[in-house]
């Protein structure tokens, strides 16, 4: 039978439950456990693939398409395991499949209410991701706090399964936050307390604390939130900020939470095998020269817009024995010909330019990809990025008269069709649209024998994901190929072109899908570790 840990926050949002959840789960895999992981959201979007990166940051993408929370990406990321569309679960998603019902006749005229109506559907989209992945633990993070409107139907949702699972088979781990006051120059447990008994309020008596703290935290503290909270001594764990987020398993495992959880759900007692763990630790804190990555993008500044880019390209940096020097450039700036910003650019051992939607932005990546491709300076295009590069070198071969016009279709010369996006000369465009609609998952991609590509994959079969609405018009590739430019990377069924490289180059790759969803800390993309590689030679 599968057990269940439910993982909630109090006091503030952006605590670490995602980072929380994720630790326990690869603690609990290092057992030897099949562990399975999923997020509710209380917003009422259906999932976040249609919100703005400021609102919610980068939007995570499973092999079956599912558009997610980028709490999904920590998942995979320290667990190592491949998550689907039941992993994300939104208050929009689940009234929309309750109203689907009731307008069906299933409800048989009752009054939908949300007690037992949403409460059930919030338990069935739990019960059915433990079933169909098969886990012994399911492990669920409620987002927000705990006191907010919108979160209290899954409240209400994980309470009654522990009514009807029993404690055995149930876990509630809250996560709160345990200030500091300078003036005082104390940490203060009151928040805490008060986040627990606003959650017993809800009829919720969490299992295991972790009070959140930036600073050390004494027995006595640990002690007081136990005495108040009516938690065992042992089960208050702190969550201290550490140097590494993949630090933070093997700082809960000194608490000996496994043993804790083990006991609680009588589960078979086992040593967790923390060897790969504490070997990526310490590749991490060794001491590192930087490497300075700058990213061309929209949303500078935005951790949280490119983070599974970012951690790819730490993870990979790691690996090289360096430290990412991440440089923050707008490519807005760049068309602006802002000096500062070009000046930044110019620092950099290496350029990624990212996914992204909109034209807006545009000609700034391209200038990027053209000052990569005339400096020799290792470029890595990821989705837009591909497409950018392909835009950039097709405007070179052009102008220097490697190709010309003539060589394309007359539908490729008009201007302004729908199905096509942006302009490499003015009425003319490189990338085609399939319907309007997205491919969103992941697809099959067969890689060229004696490409770069080929050499940093080490196989001719690879499975990538993507997220993206505009294709590589393929009646430019011929032409392209003539220029320069090698296809290394095709989708077999449908011929879409998935990679694009640059002959004449040390490193310039593009490819039309997202690789950093399938980066790990102890195995880095090798489209990311192949840039690494390279900016670290320029160097």
């Amino acid at each position: 039978m599968c057990k269940y840990i439910f993982v909630t926050g109090g006091v503030c949002s952006s605590l670490g439950k995602g980072i929380a959840t994720a630790s326990i789960g690869a603690l609990l895999k290092s057992l030897g456990l099949k562990v399975f992981t999923q997020k509710l959201d209380p917003y009422l979007n259906v999932d976040p693939g249609t919100m703005s990166p400021f609102q919610h940051g980068e939007v995570f993408v499973t092999d079956d398409g599912g558009e997610t929370d980028l709490d999904l990406g920590h998942y995979e990321r320290f667990i190592d395991t491949s998550l689907s569309k039941m992993s994300s679960v939104s208050t929009g998603k689940i009234y929309s499949k309750v109203l689907d019902k009731e307008r069906k006749g299933t409800y048989l005229g009752k009054t939908i209410q949300i007690i037992p109506h949403i409460t059930n559907q919030i338990q069935d989209e739990i019960t059915t991701a433990a079933k169909k992945s098969e886990c012994d633990i399911i492990i669920v993070e409620l987002g927000g706090t705990v006191g907010d409107i919108e979160g209290q139907p899954f409240l209400e949702a994980i309470r009654q399964m522990r009514y009807k699972h029993g404690p055995e088979n149930t876990l509630f781990i809250h996560l709160t936050l345990l200030p500091y006051l300078a003036a005082s120059k104390e940490l203060k447990t009151k928040p805490t307390q008060a986040s627990v008994r606003e959650l017993r309020s809800m009829g919720i008596h969490p299992d295991i604390v972790m009070p959140r703290s930036d600073y050390p935290v004494k027995k006595e503290h640990l002690n007081k939130i136990a005495l108040f909270c009516d938690v065992e001594g042992r089960c208050v764990i702190p969550a201290l900020t550490v140097d590494t987020i993949y630090e933070v398993p093997l700082n809960l495992q000194k608490y000996k939470i496994t043993e804790i959880i083990a006991e609680k759900l009588k589960l078979k007692k086992n040593k967790p095998n923390l060897t790969e763990w504490k070997k990526v630790v310490k590749m991490i804190k060794a001491k590192k020269t930087k490497l300075k990555i700058a990213l061309v993008g929209k949303y500078t500044g935005l951790d949280d817009a490119y983070l599974s880019v970012i951690e790819s390209l730490k993870i990979a940096c790691y690996h090289e024995k360096r430290d990412l020097e991440l440089i923050w450039v707008s490519s807005e700036k760049l068309e602006e010909k802002d000096k500062k910003t070009w000046r930044d650019l110019k620092k950099a051992d290496g350029i990624v330019v990212p996914g992204g939607f909109g034209t807006r932005g545009i000609e700034g990546k391209i200038m990027a990809a053209k000052y990569a491709r005339e400096n020799k300076i290792p470029f890595l295009g990821l989705c837009l990025g591909m497409q950018v590069m392909t835009i950039e070198f097709a405007r070179h071969a052009l102008k220097n008269n490697l190709i010309t016009s003539e060589e394309f279709d007359e539908e490729d010369q008009k201007a302004g069709e729908e199905n096509y996006i942006i302009h490499f000369l003015p009425g003319q465009h490189i990338g085609r649209a399939k319907g309007g609609t997205m491919r969103l998952g992941a697809y099959d991609c067969k890689i060229k024998k004696g490409t770069k590509t080929h050499k940093l994959y080490n196989k001719i079969s690879i499975h990538e994901r993507h997220r993206h609405r505009y294709e590589f018009n393929n009646n430019f590739k011929a032409p392209l190929e003539k220029a320069g430019m090698v296809f290394s990377g095709m989708n077999p069924q449908s011929n879409l072109v998935e990679i694009a490289e640059l002959k004449n180059h040390p490193f310039m790759i593009g490819c039309q899908f997202h690789p950093e969803f399938k980066s790990r800390p102890n195995k880095p993309h090798p489209l990311f570790h192949g840039l690494i590689k390279a900016a670290k030679k320029k160097r």
